[in-house]
């Protein structure tokens, strides 16, 4: 079932392993090239055009952008009960993670009356995104809008895409997951429409204000990542997220059926989701593959997770040791790594690169996504590599707060003026200089 790449006895270098592992192909450009009529027109025409686009797309025409409140009611009144209670827990669990994030302003005296301090200031409005393709995703809205609200931005909205057969809302799920957290602002509107109007804002068919936001977060398609990608600046982004990805780093001891369906669950995302195995076993792989013959045949989404698993982005990776497995799992950097193997919470402690890591047989990376208590919104692509998931941090911004006395800089003066003149910036040392005409030390 998983294309193979036999690396043992080799030790390839970063670049070799960057250039052979296995990874979806995507064309964030060439989207850009398309969305960019569509942002434009949003930017120029507001509500109208997205109106007029998602009809286009979706099928469909809100009466409005904003949801009713009624219908966010409503949607919580007739919440299954055991999605009702899942959700409780998911959202009690995130809080209970996300709290602990949350930073606090620090002081530092560098000299006798000179401090500089460092404020932790919320994004003051932030847009958020829970997408809605081919699964509809209530575990995007908590993880979006738990680290908002302990981060205590100023206001959020959340956007989802308007359906047919819910009369041109978001998916009712979706919106009771809103209600749960106390969510009041919710938009029915997709992809990279959503993030044009949350950019630009505009006024709603009822005369309301839709006010655009500082930042927005959330993972979607490739053309919510180009919308993204052509308006940060005027936006802040949380990242380009790609097609999903699992790596397994596992030997002899993992077993193949845990391994085999955590290989699918991923690949039930999405054509383009990653599934990959790196193992020092070549029986586990046998193993393993046999298993995904049997499991992919009878689940629900069974074609759709053939394609994946049969995908150039997919694969197996057969290593000498757990040593060079590391090395091949930090050059993947990958969205959800799995480690299975002996000794697992010690092989976990090694690993540099990663969104998030799931340690041993019972931390599978569907607990993540639900009930860890964990963000699931994490880098993509290699991105982890440098970059981190969605957390309380994406919402605050670091202001450093300076407070020198008069003594304090006249101590400093003659080293910012000799460091201006070095930089050929005499104005910088002459507006110290400027505050002392009697001359400083």
């Amino acid at each position: 079932m998983l294309s193979r790449i036999d690396l043992r006895g080799r030790v390839p270098s970063a670049a070799e392993l960057r250039a052979t592992l296995p990874r979806a192909e995507i064309d964030v450009d060439e989207a850009v090239h398309q969305v960019r009529p569509v942002v434009e027109a949003v930017r120029d025409r507001g509500v109208d055009a997205v109106l007029d686009y998602t009809e286009k797309f979706d099928r469909v025409r809100p009466a409005t952008v904003r949801v009713p409140a009624a219908a966010l009611a409503r949607a919580l009144s007739e919440l299954d009960a055991g999605v009702h209670a899942a959700l409780d827990e998911s959202i009690a669990r995130a809080r209970k993670v996300h709290a602990d994030q949350r930073r606090t302003d620090v002081t530092t005296t560098v000299t006798e009356g000179g401090t500089v301090t460092e404020r932790w200031v919320p994004v003051e409005r932030v847009g958020l995104y829970a997408p809605g393709g081919l699964a509809v995703y209530p575990s995007s809205v908590v993880m979006n809008v738990v680290p908002a609200q302990a981060a205590g931005v100023g206001s959020l909205v959340l956007c989802s895409p308007p359906q047919a057969e819910f009369d041109g809302l978001p998916h009712p799920t979706v919106l009771a997951a809103a209600a749960l957290l106390g969510v009041e602002e919710v938009w029915a509107v997709g992809g990279a429409l959503a993030v044009a109007l949350l950019a630009y804002g505009g006024t709603d068919t009822d005369g309301a204000e839709l006010a655009p936001v500082d930042l927005v977060t959330g993972p979607g398609n490739i053309f919510l990542t180009a919308a993204k990608r052509m308006l940060r600046g005027l936006i802040g982004i949380d990242a380009e997220a790609g097609p999903t990805e699992i790596a397994i780093l596992a030997d002899e001891t993992a077993d193949p059926a845990h391994v085999a369906a955590d290989l699918i669950s991923q690949a039930e995302h999405d054509t383009l989701a990653a599934s990959v195995l790196v193992t020092t076993s070549e029986e586990l792989a046998d193993a393993v593959d046999a298993e995904l013959a049997t499991r992919v045949a009878a689940t629900k989404h069974t074609e759709r997770v053939g394609q994946a698993l049969r995908g150039r982005q997919s694969g197996t990776i057969l290593v000498s040791t757990v040593d060079d497995g590391l090395r091949v799992v930090d050059a993947y950097a990958a969205e959800h790594l799995e480690i299975q193997t002996k000794d697992a919470s010690a092989v976990a402690a090694r690993v540099r690169n990663a969104g998030a890591v799931f340690v041993g047989p019972y931390a599978p990376v569907s607990l993540g996504d639900y009930c860890a208590g964990s963000n699931h919104v994490l880098p993509t692509g290699g991105f982890a590599r440098h970059s981190s998931g969605l957390s309380v941090q994406s919402f605050l911004r670091g202001i450093h707060v300076i407070e020198y006395r008069r003594e304090a800089l006249r101590e400093v003066a003659g080293q910012v003026v000799a460091l201006a003149n070095a930089e050929d910036l005499p104005a910088h040392g002459e507006a110290v200089t400027a505050r002392f005409p009697e001359g400083a030390r």
